[in-house]
């Protein structure tokens, strides 16, 4: 069996064709700038490139392309479209609605939409991408796979906003979480890993990147997230504020002006990390800036970071009444060893100590760098989110 998995954004596509039997990934690839000028498809099958540029008006000229790039006489890895059995689409936002995958109908479709005032920026992308779908591949099952499924476990106290009960009721105010998919696998993968039964497991698995979020989990269920009624709240990320006090949004409506636009735009685009080093919001520049060129704003947005990150944990575990693996993943926590180590010290009287050779020597694989009287594992497993939702996919697919 053959699934496609679609990642739409508002003007990219991000896909990977991949064999279930095996899990093989046959090709992968990226189209950028759908709708504006200079479209280009990137395409990867054993480490060589295809590259296409040429217009593409929309997504629906963009998934065509995937396609025909897909069953390309010389670059392909399929001989037609019939081989694809199933698509599985990254949706952002299901709502309460959807604790698991499911099956694409008008139902569904109906209910991606009403999330929309949930996600704009990403439910909107994601239903031109799947009718796109449909249009070329009317008679394939296709499968929505939401960010914010894995966190629907979370119990009523731990998503529940200390706001009028109303706004809850009426508008669905509450944590949902991000990074649903992500924050799934890993915690599979280190059930794996440490060849243990996950139900027996209370992990807290560290999605670092530019966006980044932490959940609880216990017994393979997530009982708390960080990201909240947006993928805004939570830790300090890239450009995100994450957490803070909402009295300030009032405080620069007021003093300065703003609208809630301006003020949204502010907290989402130019804070995070970003914000307080004030040059780039890329952690490679960061921690050049900070622990090579010892730039003090540099090393303060570090030390943000890493508090935040830390503060989290300490409180899921907390909240779990203890921790057995802390992991780490996304691109920092996969590549970047430093953030590791800051995140980590510390945090042994949790019993959470790290080995500093194993954690410098371990970038992007999947590795035990914790100490040997640690007495609390500490990991890095690479997220696959593609591989996760092409599971969830067949086994809905297959039913």
């Amino acid at each position: 069996m053959k699934v496609l998995v679609i990642n739409c954004g508002s003007s990219s596509l991000k896909y990977q064709l991949i064999d279930m039997q095996g899990e093989k990934v046959l090709a992968k690839g990226l189209v950028e700038r759908i709708g504006i000028e200079g479209s280009i498809l990137t395409q990867k099958v054993n480490g060589e490139k295809y590259i296409i540029e040429q217009p593409m008006n929309d997504h629906k000229e963009a998934i065509k392309l995937v396609l025909d790039a897909l069953v390309d006489n010389e670059h392909g890895v399929i001989k037609d479209m019939s081989e694809i059995s199933a698509v599985g689409h990254r949706v952002v936002h299901g709502g309460e609605k959807y604790a698991n995958s499911v099956l694409i109908d008008e139902n569904v479709m109906e209910s991606i939409k009403e999330c929309i005032k949930l996600a704009p920026l990403h439910n909107t992308p994601n239903i031109i991408g799947i009718n796109a779908c449909k249009d070329l591949m009317p008679n394939t099952p296709m499968v929505a796979v939401f960010d914010t499924a894995f966190h629907q476990t979370l119990p009523n106290y731990a998503y529940m906003y200390p706001l009028p009960y109303d706004l809850y009721t009426k508008y669905g105010i509450r944590k949902y979480g991000f990074h649903g998919t992500s924050h799934k696998y890993v915690s599979k993968a280190t059930a794996e890993f440490l060849n243990k039964d996950i139900k027996a497991l209370k992990i807290i698995t560290c999605h670092l990147g530019n966006g980044a979020s932490l959940a609880a989990v216990e017994g393979g269920k997530s009982v708390d997230t960080s990201m909240g009624f947006t993928p805004l709240a939570g830790v300090a990320m890239g450009t995100r504020s994450g957490d803070i006090d909402p009295a300030i949004v009032t405080f620069l409506v007021k003093e300065l002006n703003l609208t809630s636009d301006e003020v949204n735009n502010l907290l989402n685009k130019k804070s995070g990390i970003y914000g307080i080093y004030g040059k780039s919001s890329d952690m490679r520049d960061i921690k050049k800036a900070g622990l090579k060129e010892n730039d003090e704003r540099a090393i303060l947005a570090l030390n943000v970071f890493h508090y935040k990150v830390k503060q989290f944990i300490g409180s899921y575990a907390a909240s779990m009444n203890g921790v057995d693996a802390v992991v780490f993943t996304g691109g920092i926590g996969e590549n970047s060893p430093e953030n590791r180590e800051g995140i980590c010290e510390n945090m042994d009287f949790l019993g959470i100590k790290i080995d500093k050779k194993k954690n410098e020597e371990t970038i992007g694989n999947d590795a035990d760098i914790s100490a040997a009287d640690s007495k609390v594992k500490v990991l890095v497993i690479p997220t696959n989110e593609e591989l996760m939702i092409a599971r969830d996919t067949k086994d809905i697919a297959a039913k």
